[in-house]
């Protein structure tokens, strides 16, 4: 479990395919740290570090994974944005994070607004209830809110400081995010879906 709030910029150093399957060799500010079994948000992805060495890590997304995310484009020299998992005893500053990406959106729009930077996204229609105006969406593991949400669309705002400390200042028009939707709204839905 995660909060959506990103420690750190990892950079790819190594892609490899091993089947379905893909490993990254990350390098990092915290990979030293880590440990091997941990589980890390890369990209608002959950994965397994499964070796460390000197400032890079080793995580293996698998092909269910690659599917439904942005990993599967990810490429040497990419910006991967990177959370330990949540302790219990923390404040929650973003919400909470499963680690598990629902689909990918792409992005429609960047504008510099000031000093912030306003995103529009547009995702698979199918999802379209499990987001509302002013509720929690998490893009490429970073929580944000959503604002004027549509059947297909919605926009987030960034600050200065999540614009130069997250991989965010990378995604161009035309890129794809990952998205996880909110899991209180997952469970609400679901309860519903069994009562009719």
């Amino acid at each position: 479990m995660f909060t959506g709030i990103i420690e750190t910029i990892g950079v790819v150093k190594d892609v490899t395919d091993n089947g379905g399957n893909r490993t990254f060799w990350i390098d990092s500010g915290i990979s030293q740290q880590l440990l091997v079994d941990q589980s890390v948000s890369h990209n608002g992805v959950c994965l397994t570090i499964e070796q460390v060495s000197g400032n890079s890590h080793r995580v293996t997304a698998i092909h269910e994974t690659l599917k439904k995310s942005n990993l599967g484009d990810c490429r040497i020299g990419d910006l991967i944005n990177l959370e330990r998992s949540l302790k219990l005893d923390s404040r929650l500053d973003g919400h909470l994070v499963q680690g598990h990406v629902d689909a990918t959106a792409q992005c429609a729009s960047k504008k510099e607004k000031n000093g912030s930077w306003e995103y529009e996204f547009s995702f698979p229609k199918k999802f379209a209830e499990l987001i509302i105006e002013k509720g929690s969406i998490c893009v490429n593991g970073i929580s944000l809110t959503a604002y004027e949400v549509k059947s297909k669309t919605f926009r987030v705002a960034i600050i200065p400081y999540t614009y130069e400390h997250t991989n965010i200042k990378a995604v161009q028009k035309g890129d794809l995010a990952n998205i996880e939707f909110d899991l209180l709204g997952k469970y609400i839905l679901r309860k519903l879906s069994l009562e009719q």
